[in-house]
């Protein structure tokens, strides 16, 4: 009975709490998606709205879904630039609209760029072993070159939250 009620008392679900674990669950399934299968679906990004939409409304009322949908389309706009260059993927963009809800506008940039900074490592560290198996597969078909963004996006959110918090 003790254990029932302690499970049931959300006390402990203050809005950090909340962001945090919308930004750890959804980053987390959208990075093990991308690495998994190259590609992002759009059930991580429409959570990670509705999940943002859900701590902006909880922490300023109705105003906060106008943070949201600023957020949403901040983070869209963000890397839109890079999808039509062909850096980028589409549910890349959409990830970072769906974060944009839950980051709003100003914490929004902060964490594009935590993201640009993790990115630009993982692309070094990528670009490093496909050098590498390269040179050891002299004369033999080259693959093309894949660097997953969810796990960069992620890591620059997961940055920006607790860079938030005092």
């Amino acid at each position: 009975m003790m254990l029932a009620s302690a499970v049931l008392d959300l006390g402990w679900l203050t809005l950090p709490h909340a962001e945090y674990a919308v930004a750890l669950l959804i980053g987390g399934a959208a990075v093990v998606e991308d690495l998994a299968r190259r590609t992002i679906s759009n059930l991580w990004p429409v959570a990670a709205f509705a999940g943002g939409i859900a701590c902006q409304v909880a922490a300023s009322g109705w105003g906060g879904l106008g943070t949201a949908l600023l957020g949403t389309v901040a983070g869209f706009l963000v890397f839109l630039v890079f999808y039509l260059l062909g850096g980028m993927g589409g549910g890349d963009v959409k990830l970072m609209a769906g974060f944009g809800a839950l980051l709003g506008t100003g914490r929004l940039l902060q964490a594009a760029l935590f993201t640009a900074l993790v990115g630009g490592l993982l692309a070094v560290v990528v670009l490093g072993v496909h050098t590498l198996r390269r040179k050891r597969r002299e004369g033999k078909a080259d693959n093309a070159l894949f660097i997953p963004y969810a796990p960069a996006i992620a890591t620059g959110v997961w940055l920006a939250l607790v860079a938030a918090r005092p």
